[in-house]
């Protein structure tokens, strides 16, 4: 299981290293940074998906080589054996994309969780928050990439033609189905031939908590004869909202390993 409670986070504060990966869609004109700094967690470290991300390319988010994410990490003082909790304050779950990363990385995924329901869930439950910096001690992280966890673009045109696994897109039906305009400028309306459209809100209950195991099957079903598939990838818009499918795919098929198309839509739709 990919998702603790807040609940058990609040118990466990002290036994865990908490990561707030609050981002936001640029059209929101929301900064996690500034809102980590006016309340997180107690001993939260803040983690910036934009800086974290590869810096020599056009693409949104995509992933840093092993050297970097090595020197990220060891920076907010975690190392191989912690447990983590990640957490957002986000519409878009972004949560789920450091939880990707992490796993990715070489993080063990048993240690390795998303807080159901993130902040608001945190603040609606009236439990302890702060402004207070978090101390955090350098660490000696050494990183690996599981490159069997991410698709390039060559492997999805080839796939188009080979069928070799399942791609499902995590935008929103009207955006999949080229009936509004993408929010990024420079991408053509549309979707990937042969790909499927779940999107990620439809994972999700109105408080951003993911939906229970019954209905999440019911969900996977519309596209997935076999649940015990593991053949899937997930693909949106810049590779945010493809891991909350991902971690919501891995609660009803616990063998899953969480596979992701890392250009997504901004790579692909490029005009």
């Amino acid at each position: 299981m990919s998702l603790v409670e807040t609940d058990w986070l609040e118990k466990n504060l002290g036994n865990v290293k908490i990561v707030d990966s609050s981002w936001h869609m640029p059209q929101t004109r929301r900064n996690g940074l500034a809102e980590y700094e006016v309340k997180h967690i107690p001993n939260a470290i803040f983690f910036d998906i934009d800086q974290n991300s590869k810096k020599n390319t056009s693409l949104p988010h995509m992933l840093v080589d092993t050297k970097n994410w090595g020197e990220i990490v060891s920076k907010m003082g975690i190392n191989k054996n912690d447990k983590l909790v990640i957490y957002d304050n986000s519409d878009v779950i972004s949560s789920c994309r450091c939880w990707f990363n992490f796993i990715y990385f070489g993080h063990n995924p048993k240690l390795t969780f998303v807080l159901n329901g993130g902040l608001k869930k945190w603040l609606i439950e009236n439990k302890k928050v702060t402004d207070k910096k978090t101390i955090i001690e350098s660490s000696n992280y050494i990183a690996s990439e599981n490159k069997t966890m991410v698709k390039v673009k060559n492997e999805i045109d080839e796939n188009i033609k080979n069928n070799n696994f399942k791609l499902i897109d995590g935008r929103s039906k009207e955006r999949f189905e080229g009936k509004v305009s993408e929010p990024r400028e420079g991408l053509r309306s549309g979707n990937i031939e042969n790909s499927f459209c779940i999107p990620f809100n439809s994972c999700l209950n109105k408080d951003k908590t993911f939906k229970n195991k019954t209905e999440l099957i019911k969900i996977f079903k519309t596209h997935l004869k076999n649940l015990d598939e593991n053949n899937i990838v997930f693909s949106c818009g810049s590779g945010i909202t493809a891991c909350v499918l991902a971690l919501a795919y891995s609660l009803i098929n616990d063998k899953y390993q969480p596979c992701i198309y890392d250009g997504s839509w901004s790579e692909y739709g490029i005009i």
